[in-house]
């Protein structure tokens, strides 16, 4: 029922309908037409910088809408689930990962977003699904200190070559990423990576083993090695090595066979102000609104059109820009969603043997 038609009501109709009826949540969501503001969850620190300035300050100013944004934990699914089953909206949007759209999705627990197609023509693949927008996309890559290393490794295979590439090295303490770099360095092209072929991946660690001096287990972690210069390569997320480089380190990345994932928002199913929730994420498809969380985030908009507002400058620390892009592979979440409790124990046994 529309507006027009709730107006063409009498008074005596409308009383008949009663408390219970304007409770009801087709009404509530209708009622969205007057919503005041969003509730927006987000990682926090740069992104809450970032997104203001691209998203939450410019929808406000447009919409009238207030969005207010809070910080959610690193993995909200378990946070997610409770708010939709409980009905206790303390969100109205979130940021997700591909891999936590994936398990949301599994348990229902996300709405529709609704997008109009013609806002998704120049989004690059695997960033809209029909219950994700994705906005941003990092990467795993890796990083050489160019002041120990006149030359560093350009690819996987370079950096499990101990003889042509000595030095101190580092990789992620976890499967995820560190099995795909194994294969990759054995000659896997990154289009034929999955499913991974986990032996051999193990056979080409066991290779590398003893020559990895750091396995590290946090991105702040990542950044202090290459910052303090304790290793020499590693592996990393591309915005924690960026931001080494940008406090004067010297070091350079390398894109080349970088493993690539994407971050966007979902909506909690059954969400109380999801047609203003909507308008929001179509808000945020725009390639100009993407364009400016580049400035203060080293991540990549997922509308390549971004890039017609992104300096060249700038575009070449991002990790959609074209000449980055075309060398990496979009991580495949949902073979990890099926494997990863393995992997995870086998990785951890394989480093106390």
């Amino acid at each position: 029922m529309t507006k027009t038609d709730r107006s063409l009501l009498s008074r005596r109709s409308m009383l008949a309908i009663g408390t219970a009826a304007l409770a009801a949540p087709m009404l509530g969501r209708r009622a969205n037409a007057q919503t005041a503001s969003l509730t927006v969850a987000d990682p926090g620190g740069p992104f809450n910088a970032g997104f203001s300035k691209a998203f939450y300050e410019p929808f406000t100013a447009e919409t009238g809408i207030e969005i207010v944004s809070v910080a959610r934990d690193a993995e909200p699914t378990a946070q997610f689930k409770s708010i939709v089953e409980t009905g206790s909206y303390i969100w109205d949007v979130c940021t997700l990962t591909l891999s936590a759209r994936l398990i949301l999705e599994q348990e229902d627990l996300l709405d529709d977003i609704q997008l109009d197609p013609a806002l998704a023509e120049n989004m690059m693949p695997g960033s809209v699904h029909s219950n994700f927008l994705g906005t941003d996309v990092y990467a795993t890559i890796s990083a050489f200190n160019t002041q120990s290393m006149e030359n560093g490794p350009s690819s996987w295979a370079d950096f499990w070559d101990t003889d042509a590439f000595p030095g101190r090295r580092a990789l992620r303490r976890n499967p995820i990423d560190t099995l795909e770099q194994a294969l990759m360095a054995d000659g896997v092209a990154p289009e034929d990576l999955y499913p991974l072929d986990v032996d051999r991946a193990f056979a080409k660690l066991d290779e590398i083993k003893d020559h990895i001096d750091v396995w590290w287990t946090g991105g702040a972690q990542s950044t202090q090695l290459l910052q303090s210069g304790e290793v020499d390569m590693l592996a990393g997320w591309n915005a924690r090595l960026q931001s080494a480089i940008d406090t004067g380190t010297p070091a350079e990345l390398v894109w080349n066979q970088g493993l690539y994932s994407i971050e966007g928002w979902g909506l909690p199913k059954g969400g109380p102000n999801v047609d203003a929730a909507r308008q929001f994420l179509a808000f945020c498809a725009r390639p100009e609104q993407q364009a400016l969380f580049t400035d203060d985030l080293s991540y990549g908009p997922t509308n390549l059109s971004a890039y017609e507002h992104i300096s060249e400058e700038r575009a070449k620390v991002l990790t959609t820009a074209p000449a980055n892009l075309d060398g990496m592979v979009l991580a495949d979440e949902s073979w990890w969603e099926a494997n990863r409790a393995e992997m995870t124990e086998r990785f951890n046994l394989w480093l106390l043997m």
